[in-house]
């Protein structure tokens, strides 16, 4: 018998009923998030929305943090994920326009500033992101991996960075050309270092 309070006990994720409440829960976060922003989705709220108790909250996300970083992470899928290529340029352009996608959810994007703030203060926060960039790197040099190109922490920022600045910052719409045009400088810039061989990439 385990001598964990049973209001402290991490929820087992392989049961079914438990992965169905998490589920409903996240997706009625998800529809609370845009509407009342991250300081107005408190446990109490989304509590009484979702039908649990505040208990039940906490035992799946001990902090709002967690739930945000949640929010992101757990988020549906739209469009299609890039596959594999030997083609740079057509991976790492669709790699793009599936993050532009996730950014097109209200929810995605409010959880996603309101963590990047917090980061600022909240070293928990800004370690997480770290892993999160950390794993989606190596999600983005998997797709490449078939073109024997493989992009380190820098690069991968150079890729990425100009779509989340437009997103962010500019509050402009990130259409394909702007996308075709960060991956040609990108291209450029990584054979300039020789990470990304001349040809016809």
């Amino acid at each position: 018998m385990s001598s964990t309070p049973a209001h402290r006990r991490q929820p087992s994720l392989s049961n079914p009923r438990v992965q169905r409440t998490r589920t409903r829960i996240l997706t009625i976060a998800r529809e609370l998030l845009p509407e009342v922003g991250p300081t107005g989705l408190t446990y109490a709220l989304l509590a009484e929305r979702a039908d649990v108790t505040r208990q039940t909250l906490y035992r799946h996300w001990p902090n709002r943090t967690a739930l945000l970083f949640d929010l992101m992470l757990d988020g549906p899928e739209i469009g299609d994920y890039p596959e594999p290529s030997s083609d740079v340029r057509a991976a790492v352009t669709a790699w793009l326009r599936s993050l532009r996608a996730g950014a097109t959810i209200p929810a995605m994007r409010t959880a996603l500033l309101a963590v990047l703030a917090q980061a600022e203060h909240h070293p928990d926060s800004a370690q997480a992101l770290a892993r999160i960039g950390g794993d989606r790197r190596a999600a983005l040099n998997d797709v490449i991996k078939p073109s024997g190109v493989q992009i380190d922490a820098d690069e991968y920022t150079l890729l990425y960075g100009p779509v989340l600045a437009r997103l962010l910052l500019d509050r402009g719409p990130i259409t394909d050309e702007f996308i075709d045009s960060v991956v040609a400088q990108w291209l450029g810039a990584l054979r300039c270092t020789g990470a990304v061989p001349h040809g016809d990439y």
